[in-house]
């Protein structure tokens, strides 16, 4: 393709037709590719995206790591967007998860974004060498008889779900545009139209969550401190907390992958924990930088999203160095943070 835009429409164009195509950018490429991402939101149309996320704003620092995409691919699309967002965090999961994207895209005709970021991208990890399963890939594209009947965007009042027709299927022509429209792709704007197609568009999301499971607790299932993650820093938090561990300290760990919808029962594990704080490789202000109070006070892009999605006061620590988290920063962060809880007591 000749530039992100254009290769973003080549995948629309390979999905719309029946096989499902993935665009590969950072995180420059994905605002070039914002218009074409929400014309797959509206048409619902199957999309993998991977954001391998780098240093930034604008072209920011191409070679280094960063996990900044986080708050722009949830909300950097005008109108209601919804769509899947999923963050592996080892170089195998990487395997694994696009074949899931795949799956997930399908299933709920949805973009799916896979963040990953430059220290998966460049790292290396030993894994198993994975057996090639048939499952893995997309079956044939269904060229039989459409029933008329059944309209374009047939949603399910309970799931928002509705099965896909694929040019070439008689009966099963529509027109795809980016406009607003009925069950029938016909281009409408009046307020019931609009209304239940964001409806039905959303409840995907909540349908897809009610099949995922709580994330696996690193540690005791309550306690003095919970470190939430996601993407590659899973490595360097478990080894700090488990370090801590050792010692004696009350701290656990919790790393999420599906970042939309998030992952159930997050409120309740949060409860049995007497604080909560994330730690990410995104920029956040420290509580007792210049000019910073606690009303201005700008949080680390996951602690953000988790404080408004279960309205526990969630901290975070988060640095913007440009290379991957070392055990060794976040094992002395946490150890100042226990001391002063204990020294409270």
């Amino acid at each position: 393709a000749e530039d992100e835009i254009a290769a973003a429409g080549f995948a629309i164009g390979a999905s719309y037709a029946g096989m499902t195509a993935c665009t590969i950018t950072s995180g420059p490429g994905m605002a070039l590719k914002t218009e074409m991402m929400g014309l797959a939101v509206m048409g619902e149309i199957p999309l993998v995206v991977v954001d391998v996320q780098r240093g930034g704003p604008s072209t920011g620092l191409p070679t280094k790591v960063e996990q900044g995409d986080l708050l722009s691919t949830l909300y950097g699309m005008p109108g209601d967007a919804p769509k899947v967002i999923i963050a592996p965090a080892t170089i195998e999961e990487c395997f694994h998860y696009v074949i899931l994207a795949r799956k997930l895209a399908e299933a709920f005709r949805t973009p799916v974004f896979v963040l990953t970021d430059a220290n998966l991208a460049t790292g290396v990890q030993p894994y198993p060498r994975p057996v090639p399963q048939e499952e893995w890939l997309a079956a044939p594209i269904d060229q039989s008889a459409w029933d008329s009947n059944v309209p374009a965007y047939d949603w399910d009042p309970q799931t928002g779900l509705s099965p896909r027709p694929i040019p070439g299927q008689r009966g099963g022509e529509y027109v795809l545009t980016g406009l607003s429209h009925t069950n029938r792709s016909k281009v409408a704007y009046d307020s019931d139209t609009n209304q239940t197609s964001c409806e039905h568009r959303s409840r995907k999301l909540a349908a897809l969550g009610k099949t995922l499971k709580p994330p696996v607790i690193n540690g005791d299932d309550e306690g003095d401190l919970l470190v939430v993650g996601w993407g590659s820093t899973m490595g360097a938090i478990e080894e700090a907390v488990n370090k801590l561990r050792d010692a004696g300290h009350k701290v656990s760990s919790i790393h999420l992958r599906f970042l939309s919808p998030l992952e159930p029962q997050l409120k309740e594990i949060f409860s049995r924990f007497r604080q909560v704080m994330t730690v990410e490789i995104n920029y956040s202000d420290r509580p007792d930088a210049p000019q910073i109070t606690p009303e201005n006070r700008r949080y680390a892009q996951l602690a953000t999203v988790l404080r408004a999605s279960t309205l526990v006061d969630v901290d975070c620590w988060s640095v913007v160095y440009g290379h991957p988290m070392q055990p060794g920063m976040i094992h002395k962060e946490l150890n100042r943070r226990l001391t002063a809880m204990h020294n409270e007591i």
